[in-house]
């Protein structure tokens, strides 16, 4: 199996696992809802965001559209440079990493650009897919669906921390999805495992700059370069005449 196929199964397996998953969530829950799957350490917990990955958000509806013409720029970009990482033969891990990425990226735009077209509100009611009065807003101002949430260390902070003591801890607070959680592999991925190859690729880059550069110089510098032998040839033709 080639490259580009192993690519292309990460990509649409993240993507059927996550739209599937926000597409039951959304069709069965209310916002706010929850299910307990193991105890009180994994809980599908239904809620929605506007914003950037665990729920940040920032600058209201005109963040909004301008975070999805962003993810959309940057999937382009990605899926360029994982075509280039492909063609080049670069390590299978940093291919497998990238498509995790893009994965992850294209995912929540789904949810950016369609769900708000494509569903009704879930506030108090379970959502409708398509209904008959539309969608609980425009295309671009869709909200992404979180609901995987993981509050596994609960306690209070010492009374001697500054500013926190006393007050609650909750170890893992965000909310999250699947197309999130591809992202974060990913880019952790590249950190931990694939921080060889931009290292090595670097000091390639590097030398092959070293190596033009003095090329350059001794061309500049050599009087016995090409032009220099072919005038030395010319004087010595001249005197044997």
């Amino acid at each position: 199996m080639s490259k580009s196929t192993k690519a292309l199964l990460i990509i649409l397996i993240i993507l059927v696992f996550d739209q599937v998953l926000k597409v039951w969530i959304k069709t069965t829950m209310m916002l706010g809802e929850e299910h307990r799957i193991l105890g009180d350490w994994f809980i599908l917990h239904f809620t929605e965001n506007n914003g950037m990955a665990f729920g940040i958000e920032f600058w209201g509806e005109n963040g909004k559209v301008l975070l999805t013409l962003f993810r959309i720029a940057a999937v382009i970009g990605i899926g360029w440079y994982l075509t280039r990482l492909i063609k080049e033969d670069n390590p299978l891990g940093l291919v497998v990493s990238v498509s995790l990425i893009m994965a992850g990226a294209i995912g929540n735009i789904i949810d950016s650009v369609f769900y708000g077209v494509f569903f009704n509100g879930s506030l108090h009611q379970v959502a409708e897919f398509l209904p008959d009065k539309g969608g609980y807003s425009s295309l671009l101002h869709g909200k992404v669906v979180d609901m995987l949430y993981f509050p596994v260390i609960k306690g209070h902070y010492p009374e001697w921390i500054p500013f926190k003591g006393g007050q609650q801890f909750l170890f893992f607070r965000p909310v999250f999805n699947i197309a999130d959680s591809a992202i974060t592999t990913g880019v952790l991925s590249i950190l931990v495992f694939q921080r060889h190859f931009f290292k090595d690729h670097h000091e390639a880059q590097s030398q092959q700059e070293e190596y033009a550069q003095t090329g350059d110089h001794e061309k500049k510098e050599n009087p016995f370069s090409e032009t220099g032998t072919s005038a030395s040839g010319n004087d010595a033709s001249r005197q044997e005449q």
